[in-house]
Order: C-alpha cells, then structure tokens, then sequence
C-alpha cells in the first residue's frame, strides 16, 4: 500500500488519467440519473379487487372473497390476509414477509387465481390485481376545458389528448375523471312493448344484432388478396329507431320507434370534477416505475402546450391542479444548494487552521474527485437522485477532508523538519498511513449495515449509506495519491512572521487556538479533581436523554413530516347518498 504513495509522486500522469476518466464517468452517469423526491420503495403487500355486480355483501362474501382468500392462502413468504366484502366488490389485501420478490408473487397470486376462476360466479369482472406502490400516486393533475359542447369535447380528449399524453416517454397511465360522455339511451314503453307482444330481451338482440361488423371472408387476385367485411355500424339515430324488431305477418314490421323512445343524451354521472368552481374534465398523469418525474412531468408540461395550441379555435385550456415535480425539483435543488455551501464553509474553516491558501485549495480539490464518482455507483445499482442520496452526499462533505487534512498537516510537519516538499509529501502520507485508513474504515463499517439492511427499510437506507460508502473509500485514495502529488508540487511552509495581511490573519488565528488550549487545559484539570461531580452529571444526563421518549417528548415516525404547501379534504357519507346530494353538499 505505501508504494502507490511514491507511483503517485513519480508518475503523475497516471493518477491525472485515473481520476479524469472517473470525474468524467460520475458526471455523465449523474445526468443519465433519474431525480425522484424519495427512493423506490415497493411495499410487500397485494390487493385483489373483484366486482360483482347486484350481489349482497354477504353472497359477495361467500361465493368470492371466502374463495379467493382459500386460493391464495398458500402463497410463499405470506404473512396475512385481509379482507373486506361490501356491496358488489370484494377486496382481498395480501400482506408478504419483509424482502419478498412483490413481482414474482404478483404472478403465483394470478396463477392462483386462473387456477378457481370456473368456481367462481360467472357474472363477476375478472379480478384485478394491484402492487402497492410509492409510483402509483400520480405525478401530476390537470384539468382540461374547451368552448366545445361537452359531449364532443370529453370524445376529444378520449380520442386525441389522453392517447397523445399516454405515447409519451415515461408516462405508465392516463386516467380521465369526470366530464360528459355521450350516451344513446333507448326508453322502452312497457305498455307499448306488451301491445306488441314483445320482451325487452328482444329489442336488445335487435339492436345487437343490426349494430357489429361481420367478417366475410377474403378475395383474392392475381396482385393482392382483400379482406371483405360486412360493416352495419350505426352511423345516425334514424337507423336504430328504424332497426326492425319484429316482422307481423300481414301488419308489417315493428320497429324501435314503434315501441321506445331513442335520445342522443349524455351518460350518468358518477365523477365530478372541477377546478375553481368550473366543470373540467380531470387527467391524472402517473410515470413508469424506472421514469425520470421531473423529467415525465416537464415532457407532459411541452405537450399539453402543443395541444392547446393545436386546437386553440376551440379554446381548448389545460390547468394544472398539483405537480409533484415542483416540490422534487426545490427539494433536490435545495439539497445540492446546501451541498454547495457545506463545501464553501469546509474551504473557509480549512484555511482558517491551516492559515495556508495552497494547503485549503489542495483539500477542496479532494472533495470533488470523491463525490463525484459516487454518481456511478448510484446509476450501476439503479439508484436514483432523491432526498436520501443527495443528503448523504452532503454529509459526507466533512467526512471527506479528514484524510486529507491529517495527511497535509503530517506532511507539514516533515516539512519543518527540514524535508524537502518532494520528501515529505512521500514520508509524511507513509507515516500517517494506517492511522488515515482506520478513520476511514470505521466510518466505513458504521454504514455497511445500512446498506446490507433488507426489506422496507433497506429500500430506502441503501441509496443513502452507499453514496457514502463509496464517497468516503474514494476519499482514502485521493489522500493517498492526489494529495501527496500536490503537496510534492505545490506545498509551501506558510510564514507566520511576515507583515502582511495574511502574517497578521496567521497570528490571530494561532492567539485565538492558545487561548481555547489553556480554556480546555483549565476545564480538563478542574474536572480531573471533582470527578465524582463529573460522573453523576454524566449520568443524570445519559438517563434524562432515554427518558425523553417514554415521557412523549420525541416521537416516532416512518419518514418525517413535508409541507408541500397543499391539503386534501375527504368527506366521508352515507352509502346511499346519491352524486346529485353529493354536488349539493
């Protein structure tokens, strides 16, 4: 280990390659690095959530849930089951042990469930099955709304903007919420109906049977072969109420018209949405598990802008109600900002007790060539720029300069003794050597358990004691051949004596350290004589500081509390209120 000191010194341009070919690779893998608010975190629990339409809570029970909790009751790593039936839908919540493989159980959950589908009640929708997921939330919500009638502008956004916002790099879904959705609704007389001798069920096999397109088959010649297709789509409101329904032998045929009323009218309602009081109709946008949000969101923000100007004759207009990106993009930019000043005030504090300019710019060059090589850690582990990485970067800003401040100040030391630079710089670092690599490995070893923890927790302590991990076995090698190289260069003994402004700033620095030493010597030499003083005081605030917690003075929490500006109001209500009594209240 001592002779990559002297490579260092005598053969420079290697260590010039090295740590230019990895400044260079952290800077390219940190723009190719995803910037998310918290890391990835993949909760180990599934919901299940079938519906059945008309069916009671208690058949809903028995003839679904009971059976679909029997199915997967014998799923690997499970750790509960929970359920709940009500009216029309069951949920099944399925709780796995901490470091399951959520995706691999997603797929035996779904095997599980093919396996007692012909048991299950032939009227229920094919059960759905969700991961619980930080990603599932959406990133952004807008509203769109137009000067066009709200039936053709809910067709629009259906056809053009949600499928244009949907193509776009990253985005996982978009879903619409509310709005007008057209609707042709056959009123049936049941008075005529029974005059006629007729069913419902036979307007309704009607009307089918005159609305689909059929395949007829294929014809072919010498050049191409064409697809024939029997095409009996309803294109206006005279064809359905002219559908025939019945042929009466000698009285004609009775038709749609004869017996219902047919009205171009709009969908019931389940969803409302507004904004500022205004009818709009919703988007939510939610990005792919490995997207870039900042990024997903200000490619959604470019093509909403295209939208409204492409149909600005309909005055079409997108608002955007939250967006998660403008609170990551502060977040991360307030880290790094913090990140920038913690190492301005490294640089500050360095000169002040070094009182040696080269010695200061010699130890802030460290602290770059050790952060940004972390970068490439964190993009070969898939990890991405969040609140925990970028914090744990700006903690380690002074964990940084330790080795390299021991070193230089060891290197000094030689130097007074006489040593050439060249010489001391080779002697000091040799000296200092295992002393250096003991700091930086008990550092080390503290955060190697965070990032081997598995689970929930580990999800989220990993991008955090890597990027230090990393960071500070980078900065072991900088001190030993970065710094040396410099100092066997540029080193130089300040003298405290001279004149000038930085003689007198030297003197200063050096009356003001002698008197904090005599301070602490007198503090150290009165505690020695009242030890017993000393121990009891100790102990009273050792078990003072446990029982902060019993008494409710600090709390716990899974993640601290953030103020994103923004609430959300819930009103919970009767089942049976009706989304007319809803819009009232």
């Amino acid at each position: 280990m001592s002779n990559i000191v002297e490579k260092s010194i005598k053969k420079p341009l290697l260590i010039v390659v090295i740590f230019t070919v990895l400044t260079l690779g952290g800077l390219v893998c940190y723009n190719m690095l995803n910037l998310n608010l918290i890391p990835k975190v993949d909760v180990p629990i599934l919901t299940i959530a079938t519906v059945y339409p008309g069916a009671g809570a208690t058949e809903v029970e028995t003839s679904v849930t009971k059976k679909i909790e029997d199915a997967l009751s014998t799923l690997e790593n499970l750790d509960k089951i929970n359920s709940t039936s009500r009216e029309g839908i069951s949920i099944v919540a399925v709780q796995f042990r901490e470091g399951t493989d959520i995706n691999r159980s997603v797929q035996d959950a779904q095997r599980k469930i093919n396996a007692i589908k012909a048991n299950l009640p032939k009227e229920i929708l094919d059960p759905t099955i969700d991961k619980i997921s930080v990603d599932d939330q959406p990133i952004m919500r807008l509203a769109a709304s137009s000067s066009l009638p709200s039936t053709e502008f809910y067709k629009l956004v259906e056809d053009r903007v949600q499928p244009r916002l949907a193509k776009l790099p990253g985005v996982g879904s978009v879903n619409m919420i509310g709005g007008s959705e057209r609707e042709i609704r056959v009123n049936i007389d049941a008075e005529k109906l029974k005059a006629y001798n007729l069913s419902i069920l036979q307007v309704l096999q009607a009307i089918q049977t005159a609305n689909m397109e059929i395949p007829a088959g294929n014809i072919e010649n010498t050049d191409a072969v064409y697809s024939v297709r029997l095409a009996a789509k309803y294109t206006s409101l005279d064809e359905l109420r002219n559908t025939v329904i019945m042929n009466i032998p000698n009285g004609g045929d009775v038709k749609v018209k004869d017996v219902a009323e047919v009205q171009d009218g709009i969908a019931e309602q389940t969803f409302i949405n507004r904004i500022d009081s205004r009818d709009a109709i919703g988007l939510t946008i939610q990005k792919q598990s490995d997207a870039n949000a900042v990024q997903v969101a200000d490619l959604a923000k470019a093509e909403l802008a295209a939208i409204e100007k492409e149909y600005a004759g309909s005055n079409v207009k997108f608002e955007i109600a939250t967006d998660d990106s403008v609170f990551t993009k502060a977040a991360a930019h307030s880290v790094v900002f913090d990140l920038f000043l913690a190492i301005i005030i490294v640089a500050i504090v360095c000169f002040i007790f070094l009182h040696n300019l080269r010695s200061a710019l010699i130890i802030m060059i460290a602290v770059p060539l050790s952060i940004v090589p972390a970068f490439i850690a964190l993009y070969a582990l898939g990890y991405s720029l969040n609140m925990m990485s970028l914090m744990a970067l700006s903690l380690v800003v002074g964990i940084l300069v330790d080795d390299s401040i021991v070193v230089i100040e060891n290197m000094f030391h030689h130097m007074e003794r006489g040593k050439t630079k060249w010489h001391a710089a080779i002697d000091g670092c040799k000296q200092i050597m295992f002393t250096v690599m003991a700091i930086t490995f008990v550092i080390v070893v503290v955060f190697l358990p965070l990032a081997i923890t598995g689970g929930l927790i580990g999800n989220i302590l990993h991008e955090f004691a890597i990027p230090i991990i990393v960071a500070t076995l980078t900065s072991l090698l900088v001190s030993f051949t970065v710094t040396p190289l410099l100092m066997s260069r540029f080193g130089k003994l300040s003298d405290d004596t001279r004149p000038t402004l930085s003689g007198r700033f030297s003197r200063l620095v050096e009356q003001v350290f002698n008197a904090l030493k005599n301070g602490y010597g007198k503090i150290l030499a009165y505690g020695l004589k009242h030890k017993v003083m000393i121990l009891v005081t100790t102990s009273v605030l050792l078990i003072g500081s446990f029982a902060l917690f019993p008494m409710g003075l600090i709390g716990f929490a899974f993640m601290p509390d953030t103020d994103q500006g923004e609430f959300v109001v819930n009103l919970d209500m009767n089942p049976q209120v009706t989304v007319y009594q809803n819009n009232q209240i």
